[in-house]
Order: structure tokens, then sequence, then C-alpha cells
């Protein structure tokens, strides 16, 4: 047996680390689940124990359960399991995303995760890892998406505020409970006072009961006067569009902020207002630059556009095959985990 099939073997339930005897984000009910971070199609319910980087930890418990098995550790120290050597290491995606390292015998492999190389002004920024085999996401694997710098983007946001108070309108801004509403606290920071939805000012308070400190927001409830939304800011999930919460927003300006805006012609642009490209995955410069550094040997292309991204890979001599996950529904699990906490 190779030293690869050792380390890792494609199942049914997911990615699965025969030597160690432990899955890395499996999307069914196994017995130990390395997870690289709490967006919930990459960790799920039912794991018998988990194991996770330390700003991740309070995030499954606070979404799957605080009763849940689960140990932590901090980036880049390394944990042996059945004599692999697992860390963690910073793929700048959301709070405690990890790109997961698993070595045996001198052979090494990582697995990405969802990682965005581009830094930002919250999330612990990505590091290469070096590594025979590279399992690397491609969401937004195609040469139009090109994301703009995070000072960039915060002058686009601020601007977007400051016109819609000078015409009396509150800004609204859709985005995910984790990572995207913490990335855009921290863009929209001291630029006026920022409500969020129960969603988010709950998860926001998982995150910061571990010791992470976060922008100062409010709670955005039904029962606010509407004069102290006035001309304000508020974050909330996409999946309160259209809901009879936000239609009480006084003159609200609506905004989706979402890697997908890159294309205009996006259908959920006909909803809101406007849309930021405001994407916590890297853009293609930042997927080719991520496998280059790791200099593998062998490359396996995930959820998104595999098809196009893997084919050029190997245009440039750098071998790459697809492979199918369940990953990348991050939107709709996203959607489905909201849902219960939104109030209509």
């Amino acid at each position: 047996m190779s030293k690869e099939k050792q380390l890792i073997k494609f199942t049914k339930k997911g990615i699965y680390c025969p030597q160690g005897k432990f899955y890395l984000d499996p999307w069914y009910p196994v017995d130990y689940a390395v997870i690289s971070h709490g967006h919930a199609d990459h960790a799920r319910w039912g794991m018998k124990r988990y194991l996770c980087q330390h700003n991740s930890k309070p995030i499954l418990q606070h979404r799957i359960g605080r009763d849940i098995k689960i140990e932590s550790v901090a980036y880049n120290k390394s944990i042996t399991i059945n004599d692999v050597k697992v860390s963690f290491h910073p793929a700048g995606h959301v709070i405690g995303s990890a790109q997961i390292r698993l070595e045996y015998q001198g052979y090494i492999v990582v697995f990405s995760g969802d990682y965005k190389t581009q830094p930002d002004f919250i999330s612990t920024p990505f590091e290469s890892v070096k590594c025979h085999t590279f399992i690397t996401e491609s969401t937004f694997g195609l040469p139009i998406y090109k994301w703009k710098s995070e000072k960039e983007l915060q002058n686009q946001l601020q601007h977007w505020v400051k016109t819609n108070q000078a015409n009396h309108r509150t800004s609204v801004f859709l985005g995910y409970s984790l990572g995207k509403a913490q990335r855009l606290m921290s863009l929209l920071e001291e630029t006026d006072d920022i409500f969020v939805h129960r969603a988010i000012h709950n998860l926001n308070e998982a995150i910061s009961n571990s010791g992470l400190q976060l922008p100062e927001t409010q709670l955005w409830s039904a029962d606010l006067d509407k004069k102290e939304l006035q001309n304000k800011i508020i974050i909330a999930p996409p999946a309160l569009l259209g809901s009879r919460m936000l239609k009480r927003v006084p003159n609200a300006a609506t905004a989706i902020c979402s890697g997908w805006m890159q294309i205009r012609g996006n259908r959920r642009w006909q909803a809101v207002d406007a849309g930021f490209t405001v994407s916590d995955h890297a853009d293609w410069d930042g997927l080719i630059m991520a496998v280059k550094a790791s200099e593998a040997e062998q490359v396996y292309v995930t959820h998104g556009s595999q098809a196009v991204f893997s084919k050029y890979l190997n245009e440039i001599g750098i071998k790459a095959d697809e492979l199918k996950t369940e990953y990348g529904e991050d939107a709709m699990a996203e959607a489905e985990q909201e849902s219960e906490t939104l109030i209509q």
C-alpha cells in the first residue's frame, strides 16, 4: 500500500485516514471527525468525537450542541493519532478555519477545507503548507474571479453607507452568520452603529466567550423603535430577504455580499439595491498560488469549478484529478440552519 493510500481514502462517508482511523469533514456520522471549520457543509451533527482548531470549538458547540465530545488544538501544534501527526494551519476562510496537515512516515497530505489567500481584518491569514498531496477546493476556480483588496472593499462599502445616509436610508447587508457577518462587521466598524440579527448576535457571543474580540454590535430585534435604526447599519442572514422583519426597516437599502456578485447577471441582483463582491474563498489567482506554494506532486480538486481548475493545473504541469465531494453546499446549509432562528 502506498503512503498516500495509508493517509487518505475517498469513501461514501467522506475523506478517510486509514492509518489514523479518522475522517476529514465527514458528511455522515462516524466515530472520529477532524473538522476544518464551522460551516454546516463541513461540520455536521452526529459524530462520536470531534477535533478542531481552538477558535472553531465554540462555533461547533454553538451550532451542533454543547454536549458534543470535542477537543481542540492551536494552530501549528501537532498531535499524534495512531502514529499520524495531525496539525491545523490557518486557512484564512473564517474565524477558526484551518487546513489539516497529516504526516505519516515522512509522507504529508494537506486537506485545505475552504480557504482564502487574501488577508482580511478578522481571520487568521492563510499560511502555505508544503506537502506531497494537496486537496484543494475550487469554489471560484475560474479566471473571471479576482477580488479587490480588503482596503478597497472597505472604502466601497463605507461609501455606499454614507450615500445611503445622505438619502436618509438604512443600510442592510445580507451575509451568512459565520464568516461573512464578522467580516462585514470589521469592514464597517466605526462607520456607524451596527445592528445584527439574532442568529449573528448569538454566534458572536459564542465566539467572544472564547476570548476573541469582535467589533461592537447591537442586537436587531423586531421590537426596536424604527427611529433607532434610521440611517444605521444592519447585518442579517440572506434567508431574511423578503421577510416581514426586513420590510419593517425604515427606508431600507439592501445589499447582498457574496463572491457570486462578481457576475453582474446573477439572478439575486434583481431583489436588492446593490451587490458587493465579498468572498471568503480564494479567487483564481489565490487558488493557483496556494497549489504552487504547496509544491504537491498530486493535487485533488474538490467542490466548485473542479473540471476547469484541474484541467488548467494539468496544462501547467501539475498532476491534478477531480474529486467529487458533498462540500460546497454551504449556502443552502447556512440558510437551513439560520431559518430556524429567523424572526418573520
